[in-house]
């Protein structure tokens, strides 16, 4: 690997530009897409912002300097950045906690740790992830927005919201009699406008129209009949004069500091790298192009570094953004900044109104969010999988939503990797063979080719079936044979071993050893080339001696016959079937 960074980090924009192929018709169509996609993300970005602890001018502003970032420095051409659901859950946890402070560190921490996953080239590894964690997480994800906003919803008096998910409900249940029914007309209009909008009208999105409307009745209600509603003012009164510009700050960074947050910051990163990859990954299937995962990695953190100190949070790809610039004609990351540039306007100029925006209006559009999240007929696809996908989803799903999002990933990895090294090590064998017949099949391509041999008994034959690493080598160890005092060579049949690790190296060198205090010599058969290197480079070569690592077994077959006589000095022939 390159020392120089520039040799991952290449900016789609960037290249584009080198490139001279950016035109006027391609400027219309991003201009066109940018200004539709400012539309969508509005809602949402000023949704997520109050959904996740901070304010509704956070989220937007997140929407903003995000949205520039991603467009400017990421691998995608069509990747659009901001806040998104996935972040909610743990943005709420770390402000309630550790307070704005820690929530800049622990998003600049993840932003360090984005751009040298990227400078590592680990965007690929990314991709290995397994589906039911990605679906276990994601639906819990999806269950505790929908769980915190239930209070909006139905305009329940409640003081304070317990943060776990089961006190929660029980508050929610205790204070069921004082659900107020304008609050919840208005929470269930606005969900029936979000759902039928797009059969009106599938450019402008249904979230917009609601918050549209739902402003102005709330406003009407109020002057023509008393009625009140819970807005964006009543939760954020400081903010009923005029919404002020953020002003970027630095806050105390120390190793305590550092240390205490390190968690969290490991968890922003998984889901950001998550999230934007497989943002771009359904794009380039929808688009045929291909994205560049490592820049896109790079570019997410330096995205992450940058937008906490102007009073952003954690930020990363948007799938439905993303969808709504490609279904709307969006080219080149041009669109995505100019979808920034675009709400950077309603920020300076509109952003006064927003204060009158209800939350049970809000508290509709995040339902939405979390039932599009929820994935709830893949998640029910998932049960007719292996029983370990299946504990893997369900583990991961209630640690989500019961537990933590950082302990449901840590755990979920974790279990998934156990599964996988069983499942790999349950197909996989090493076996001790039946001497008198050996079927000659390495690297035969006709039947009529194949021929059997048999040994005598003082040469025994393993035969390691699958990769011979850390969950299968033990295995050696429990193999003997049953008359030690009568065999002389053991042939080690490799051909169906694709790799070994340091731990099945381990094994088979104190094989060697163990049988050297018997007396009994080693010849490995089958080795191909990339194992071949490994016994090389690991010095096993020199020590098993390198005229007894074979290719082919009828060579170690010749082998195993001339140590057997050479150590009896009693030749012995072999008889052809």
């Amino acid at each position: 690997m390159k020392a120089d960074i520039f040799s991952v980090f290449r900016p789609k924009l960037f290249e584009i530009l080198k490139n001279r192929t950016y035109n006027k018709q391609k400027f219309i169509s991003d201009f066109i897409a940018g200004i539709i996609v400012g539309i969508v993300a509005l809602p949402l970005a000023i949704a997520f912002g109050i959904a996740s602890g901070v304010t509704p001018q956070q989220g937007l502003i997140t929407a903003v300097v995000a949205g520039l970032l991603t467009s400017l420095f990421g691998g995608s051409n069509f990747l659009i950045g901001g806040p998104t659901g996935a972040f909610i859950v743990i943005v709420f946890g770390i402000v309630s906690e550790y307070g704005m402070s820690g929530l800049i560190i622990s998003t600049v921490l993840a932003g360090i740790m984005l751009v040298l996953m990227g400078y590592f080239k680990l965007g690929s590894l990314i991709k290995f992830i397994p589906y039911p964690i990605v679906v276990g997480f994601t639906s819990g994800i999806a269950l505790v927005i929908f769980s915190t906003q239930i209070k909006d919803f139905f305009g329940l008096t409640i003081e304070t919201v317990p943060s776990e998910f089961i006190p929660k409900w029980i508050a929610y249940f205790n204070h069921i009699s004082s659900i107020n029914i304008y609050e919840t007309l208005l929470g269930l209009s606005s969900l029936l406008i979000i759902i039928f909008w797009p059969k009106i009208n599938k450019k402008i999105p249904g979230s917009l129209i609601a918050i549209i409307a739902g402003t102005l009745f709330t406003l009407v209600a109020g002057r023509l009949f008393g009625i009140e509603f819970t807005t964006i003012a009543t939760k954020f009164p400081e903010l009923a004069g005029g919404i002020p510009l953020p002003k970027p700050e630095a806050p105390k960074i120390d190793f305590e500091a550092v240390k205490m947050l390190f968690q969290p910051a490991v968890t922003i990163a998984i889901l950001c790298a998550i999230e934007s990859l497989l943002a771009a990954m359904v794009a380039d299937g929808v688009t045929g192009k291909r994205h560049d995962s490592n820049t896109e990695l790079i570019g997410q953190g330096i995205t992450n570094i940058i937008t906490p100190f102007f009073g952003g949070i954690p930020a990363t790809g948007a799938i439905a953004r993303t969808m709504a610039n490609i279904n709307n004609g969006g080219k080149t990351p041009v669109a995505g900044l100019i979808h920034a540039a675009f709400l950077l306007l309603i920020f300076l100029f509109l952003m006064p109104y927003a204060v009158y925006i209800p939350l049970s209006t809000l508290a509709a559009i995040l339902i939405i969010v979390a039932y599009n999240m929820s994935e709830w007929r893949t998640f029910r696809s998932l049960f007719k999988a292996h029983r370990a996908d299946v504990a893997v989803l369900l583990i991961t799903f209630f640690l989500t939503v019961f537990i933590d999002l950082t302990v449901a990933i840590e755990v979920g990895v974790i279990l998934a990797i156990i599964l996988f090294v069983k499942r790999i090590s349950d197909n996989s064998s090493i076996n001790l063979l039946d001497n008198n017949v050996i079927a000659l099949t390495e690297n035969v391509e006709f039947p009529e080719d194949i021929e059997t041999f048999q040994l005598p008994k003082s040469i025994e034959v393993y035969e390691i079936d699958g990769p011979f690493f850390f969950g299968l080598a033990s295995k050696l160890d429990e193999l003997d044979s049953s008359e030690h005092h009568k065999v002389k060579v053991r042939i080690i049949r490799m051909r169906k071993v694709p790799f070994m690790d340091s731990t099945g190296l381990n094994n088979l060198r104190n094989l060697l050893k163990r049988s050297r205090k018997e007396k009994i010599e080693i010849v490995l058969s089958g080795v191909n080339e990339n194992v071949r290197n490994y016994l090389e480079s690991s010095g096993f070569a020199m020590e098993i001696g390198r005229e007894n690592i074979l290719p082919h077994i009828s060579l170690a077959v010749e082998r195993a016959l001339y140590l057997d006589s050479f150590i009896k000095d009693n030749s012995k022939s072999i008889r052809r079937v």
